[in-house]
């Protein structure tokens, strides 16, 4: 089990409110909370075109006599909550929810919330998240009308999750991880079941960038090829061995992998052509292979450019570093889990292998130490295979609500140091 017992310093919660009536006010907001997700899910909008969810959000949250403030690219918004009497430069709990949809069709055709916008669908889940993060809100508005509220909290509203390098870096620069001592965040995940969050010490996502090769040559007939320069050859021998040569200077706990998705040169069967270009992924579980890897790739491509005769340019988009959950901060996500739905000694944690996928929730744990849970959403008994990024990806709604309980638990409670 790759968590820590909830036992460690700073990982206990004292529970200011009882859990009868925190879960009866999460309750009566499920059905809006449902409702705000379909909607949503119906109206999927692209990473910084979020126009319409964030005016959604925008309206929802000043009705609950809150001040939130969009983000200068006009998608996205950040609202803290803050008790009456905090005391001055006192640190903000932070939740974060993405925004944005994907670049894909909906293939649902059986529920009512199906996507209206063709080639647009929330199949990564950020519609539940946002519902989360909004009900946390609402949860946390009502409580500093109530006292019960003893903490400054932040909730954030990310857009761009989906295009790299993140619109956390967005958040980030318009202050929003300013005052911040500690984040956490939800992401959904089809193979756990409702009711139950899975988590992980350390690395729970990878690190991931993409990267264009160019290669060029003066080009000419396929019956002179040592008159120029080959390089369909040339592309294919980078394709072939700079996986490989890569795995081979990196440290292996590292995790490297370098994988191609595009390879392009050419367009006659007797042409050697004067342009190819090679486009992939390198992904990384370890913050230093990640920090290495550019420069070694530079390194490799020149040498084997060199035995080609082959001139090379090489285009690296750095993506998002490795998610890492600190201890303590999963160790708090483990004690409010457990003493709000598992006290009966029903499993409700149970932990998590590192995902090869990005996370730009990566950057916000450069700032302050945090923790990203996997959020349980198959419903008990259900066999149909639903993986994110989908067309048929779906949630069990139940969802909403437990992650809501989860997160205004962590806000509510006091910790035990």
């Amino acid at each position: 089990m790759n968590r820590p017992e909830p036992a460690q310093p700073g990982a206990t919660l004292a529970t200011a409110r009882p859990a009868a009536e925190l879960r009866a006010r999460v309750r009566g907001l499920e059905s809006e909370l449902i409702a705000f997700r379909r909607d949503l899910h119906r109206h999927p909008e692209l990473g910084r075109q979020e126009f319409r969810t964030t005016g959604l959000l925008r309206d929802r949250l000043v009705a609950a006599g809150l001040s939130p403030r969009v983000l200068p690219g006009g998608t996205g918004l950040i609202v803290d909550v803050v008790p009456a009497g905090t005391a001055p430069g006192t640190e903000f709990l932070a939740f974060r929810a993405d925004i944005d949809a994907l670049p894909i069709d909906d293939a649902k055709t059986d529920v009512p919330y199906r996507s209206t916008v063709p080639g647009r669908a929330h199949a990564c889940g950020h519609d539940v998240h946002t519902a989360v993060v909004l009900g946390t809100a609402l949860v946390l508005a009502e409580a500093v009308r109530t006292g019960e509220l003893r903490r400054p909290v932040r909730l954030v509203f990310q857009p761009a999750e989906e295009v790299m390098p993140g619109g956390a870096l967005d958040v980030i620069k318009a202050g929003g991880m300013d005052g911040v001592g500690r984040i956490f965040a939800v992401h959904c995940d089809p193979k756990v079941e409702v009711g139950r969050i899975a988590l992980r010490t350390g690395a729970i996502t990878s690190a991931c960038d993409r990267l264009v090769l160019h290669l060029d040559g003066p080009g000419g007939h396929t019956a002179r090829p040592h008159l120029t320069t080959d390089l369909v050859t040339a592309i294919a021998r980078m394709a072939a061995d700079l996986p490989g040569a890569l795995a081979r200077r990196m440290d292996p706990r590292w995790g490297v992998s370098l994988v191609w998705g595009r390879i392009a040169s050419g367009s006659a069967s007797n042409v050697i052509p004067q342009h190819a270009e090679l486009e992939g992924t390198v992904r990384c579980l370890e913050l230093d292979g990640w920090r290495e890897a550019p420069d070694l790739l530079h390194e490799l491509i020149a040498k084997l450019a060199e035995t080609y005769r082959a001139k090379w340019t090489l285009d690296y988009h750095r993506g998002v570093p490795p998610v890492v959950n600190e201890a303590v901060s999963v160790a708090l996500l483990d004690a409010a889990m457990t003493d709000r739905f598992g006290r009966d000694g029903t499993q409700v944690v149970e932990s998590t292998e590192q995902s090869l996928g990005g996370e730009d929730f990566s950057w916000y744990l450069e700032h302050a130490p945090g923790a990203l849970a996997r959020l349980g959403v198959r419903a008990p008994g259900d066999t149909t295979v639903r993986d994110l990024h989908q067309g048929r990806f779906d949630v069990d709604e139940r969802a909403i609500g437990i992650g809501v309980e989860l997160f205004a638990a962590l806000a509510l409670d006091e910790p035990q140091d």
